[in-house]
């Protein structure tokens, strides 16, 4: 993985976010670089006989064409928009060719986090900035970061994947030319075929022989995308017939000949091992073939998933204590104190005097909390492992391929190299599987049954007691108004730091500051003159890890209930006033455009209210409108309006439904969501007590893409963060009441 220790370290030093987010940048030169990635080609060496791999993404066989999506499926659409930016451009047709996640290679180095990297704001496009981020770009490609997350699955992917398919296309042209004695210029393609002047219709399955014995050909030219037929157009996702019909296999779904079945019970006291146990009740129950210990506590092995969930639930356990507070009063004790010059992380962002600012007009204080959460994806975690003298192998749906690798090699003494990765359709994350509580115990299980397929699944319980959470935050702002102008604002915020626990866990230590903490409270684009940004890194709480959206989940939520304050301190109109203040033309567009879908024209009065927030996340600018209705019952949340701009929208409907979808998971945590810990374990333990948004709350969604930006960005993660404080500034609107806490509903009801 060449020198990804340094690039991660790197990511911090200039306040980036390595694994959690990143946005496309710059043009390849060539076709060579762009389908090569300097990093060979991993598909070289598993082919068939008389097959032909192009570059890392594409493969003919003489009887099937099967494209390679670089990024897991998480539910985003990873699995469809990404074989279609390559049958885009090869001239392919849905139902034409197959599709396999990419295994473990330095070819897939993730382009898309290049702008993470450098210390400028993503609207910063400065010769300064692009140059900046051109040099990272060649630092990504050297590591061989291969990972997905960040919202950076199609900014990584665009540009690469198209040229591919074009090299193949071209290249299969060639093939054509030299069998018929035809002239390239006089051979077109067509539905998998290439087609000669006489009208012949050659499948490329039947090129591929030849094909392989011809060099790529690297100097291809890319379509206009006036001339695209499927990308920029809707289009079903090519998953939907599958998953409708029950017939796609999720990674909880596989089988194998010979397999058995595990569940495990592990110390609800994070990261603590067992220290005794007793499994008489388990032993002599239905099902039942062996009982195992684990590092962090036990297994069984059972003829199916349900009697080993069973039997390890009849197991008496002694464990280790937290070395986190046993009490969730405990822990926002220790974040409330973490605000000291000991526990600084970083001043992100200071302008103009804001000490001098602050003492100008009239002063605004405000705190705000989040809670952890859950990532509460709907398959529980799961995998398949076997282990034999030879290494291992493992099936198991993940979002980081090397690091499964390491990790599962780290747990029974072998070599990364000596363990075979097959990623697998994943039923949601959240951030979730860029974490490992699955694959360090499946690969300790199957280390104990060598031999022979184990099927590990986690119950519900055991993974929402497992997950690593979402950090916990409070944020202490200031701010001060004066002639109906925001003077100053001085933002701080105390959490416990994500991404650099997840680095941790993934080995690579860093002493740096989580930058993925700044996201949402520096990153702001408003023309205040004295404005100042800086994170505090608490100690000693409860693990956390990347969460959808990651610091812009909670900074977000901070960062625009708190404008909305100053605001109205100023007596100014919410949305106009951050129109006008909005310092970077393509962002003042977008809300603009906001204004005019939600036809705002201020205070609604009668109960009802409109709140407004603009939260930029992994370069993405999105902002929404929330409207909600007091009624006698509670607040009712009637519509949403939303505005994102992504430079270029690929998938119109997935684009529509991936921001839907950000906005109900949003809205859902903020009002539902939070978990607490009592005598060390988090004591949600299922949907009931951690519910996300219900049918019955859920709104009308009104989206609108803009495609204003220079760059193509992503779009799975960006509508979340403004939901929550859009959302809070709605209620005041409609109440006068403040939410300075999630989730909501401690404090208001919901209908």
């Amino acid at each position: 993985m060449g020198d990804i220790h340094s690039i991660s370290r790197r990511a911090f030093v200039f306040g980036s976010a390595a694994l959690a987010g990143g946005i496309a940048f710059g043009s390849y030169s060539s076709a060579e670089p762009a389908v090569t990635s300097g990093n060979g080609n991993p598909l070289a060496a598993g082919l068939g006989p008389n097959s032909v791999s192009f570059n890392p993404w594409v493969e003919i066989s003489p009887e099937k064409i099967t494209l390679i999506a670089q990024h897991v499926d998480i539910g985003q659409g990873v699995g469809s928009v990404q074989p279609i930016m390559i049958a885009e451009e090869m001239d392919l047709d849905p139902g034409q060719f197959e599709i396999r996640f990419a295994g473990p290679s330095p070819a897939y180095f993730n382009s898309g986090f290049a702008d993470d990297f450098v210390p400028f704001l993503a609207a910063d496009q400065s010769p300064a900035a692009e140059a900046a981020r051109a040099a990272e770009l060649e630092s990504l490609r050297k590591s061989g970061l291969q990972q997905t997350g960040g919202s950076s699955a199609v900014p990584d992917t665009y540009k690469k994947l198209r040229i591919a398919g074009a090299v193949a296309r071209e290249t299969l042209k060639v093939a054509a030319a030299k069998r018929s004695g035809v002239p390239v210029a006089d051979i077109r393609t067509q539905s998998g075929h290439v087609i000669l002047p006489d009208g012949t219709k050659i499948p490329y399955v039947e090129l591929s022989a030849e094909a392989a014995k011809i060099p790529p050909v690297l100097d291809v030219k890319l379509r206009d995308p006036s001339k695209w037929r499927m990308l920029g157009k809707p289009m079903t996702r090519l998953d939907v017939r599958s998953k409708v019909m029950g017939e796609l296999k999720f990674g909880i779904d596989l089988k194998m000949d010979g397999m058995m079945y595990a569940s495990v019970k592990l110390n609800p006291n994070k990261g603590q091992p067992l220290k005794s146990y007793d499994a008489s009740k388990a032993r002599s129950m239905p099902g039942v073939k062996r009982i195992l210990e684990v590092k962090n506590g036990v297994a069984v092995i059972a003829t199916n998933s349900w009697y080993a969930m069973k039997a390890v639930e009849a197991i008496d356990c002694e464990w280790a204590p937290s070395t986190y507070p046993a009490e969730q009063a405990d822990h926002w004790k220790i974040l409330e104190a973490s605000f000291k010059p000991e526990f600084l992380g970083k001043e992100w962002r200071k302008i103009g005097d804001v000490d001098a600012g602050l003492k100008s007009g009239r002063l605004i204080e405000a705190e705000y909390r989040a809670p952890y959460v859950a990532h509460q994806p709907l398959e529980p975690l799961n995998g398949i492992g076997i282990v034999s003298e030879a290494g291992m192998e493992i099936w198991v749906g993940h979002q980081s391929p090397q690091f499964v690798q390491s990790i599962a090699a780290a747990a029974i003494d072998l070599k990364p190299e000596q363990v075979t990765f097959h990623n697998q359709w994943t039923g949601g994350s959240f951030g979730h599987r860029l974490e490992y509580e699955n694959v360090r115990v499946l690969a300790e299980i199957a280390n104990q049954m060598r031999g022979t397929p184990i099927k590990l699944v986690f119950s519900r319980e055991e993974d929402f007691l497992q997950d690593i959470p979402r950090q916990i935050a409070i944020a202490r702002h200031k701010g001060s108004v004066d002639k109906g102008k925001i003077v100053a604002a001085d933002l701080q915020l105390a959490s416990t730091a994500p991404l650099k626990e997840l680095l941790e866990r993934s080995g690579i230590p860093s002493k740096e500051p989580d930058a993925q903490l700044a996201s949402g409270l520096w990153n702001v684009y408003y023309d205040i003159p004295n404005f100042r940004a800086t994170t505090y890194e608490a100690k000693g709480l409860s693990p956390c890890t990347t969460w959808r959206s990651v610091g812009a989940s909670t900074a977000g939520f901070f960062t625009e209930s708190f404008i909305d304050e100053l605001i109205h301190a100023a007596g100014l109109d919410p949305l106009k006033a951050r129109i006008e203040m909005c310092a970077v033309p393509t962002y003042r567009k977008l809300l603009e455009t906001l204004a005019e879908i939600s036809d705002w024209k201020g205070p609604l009065g009668n109960g009802k209210g409109r709140g407004v927030a603009f939260v930029e996340a992994f370069g993405t600018p999105t902002a929404e409108v929330v409207e909600v209705t007091m009624t006698d019952k509670g607040v009712r949340i009637d519509k949403v309006w939303v505005a994102v701009d992504v430079g270029k929208v690929v998938d119109p409907i997935n684009f529509e439904n991936q921001v839907q979808g950000g906005v109900v998971w949003g809205l859902g945590h903020a009002i539902n969501c939070e978990l607490t810990y009592a005598k060390g374990a988090v004591q949600q333990t299922n949907y009931n007590h951690h519910e996300a948004m219900r049918i019955y709350q859920c709104p009308v969604i009104e989206v609108r893409g803009l495609e204003n930006d220079p760059k193509v960005r992503g779009v799975g993660e960006p509508p979340v963060p403004p939901a929550a404080p859009a959302l809070a500034n709605a209620i005041f609107a409609a109440t006068g009441m403040r939410i300075r806490e999630m989730p909501f509903n401690k404090f208001i009801d919901f209908v």
